[in-house]
């Protein structure tokens, strides 16, 4: 059987990529937000920061934020039928309705 080709972060090239207006500096403010449990997140990856990063092909699903565990975020999903738990640092995170 032949290997796997590629990490983790293969064929991200799109996904990735920020838009010029963001390019630079990150903002402190997504940096240090705080999310309290029971908060609904959306898993979105900030590119400039490799720490907390989940694995992307969770890019884009919607979460609950079930507690800390250091600086970053326990948030489960759903993932097909099964529930996950993702640590994810919180510039990696945003808010939703």
């Amino acid at each position: 059987m032949a290997a796997r080709g590629g990490s983790y972060r293969r064929r991200t090239r799109k996904l990735m990529k920020k838009h010029a207006r963001t390019q630079g500096k990150i903002s402190l403010r997504n940096y240090f937000s705080k999310y309290n449990k029971g908060d609904k997140v959306a898993l979105v990856a900030e590119p400039a920061v490799q720490k907390g990063i989940f694995h992307l092909r969770f890019y884009g699903k919607h979460g609950i934020v079930q507690g800390m565990q250091g600086k970053c975020y326990l948030v489960k999903i759903k993932d097909g039928g099964k529930s996950k738990i993702m640590l994810t640092h919180p510039v990696h995170l945003k808010r939703t309705p």
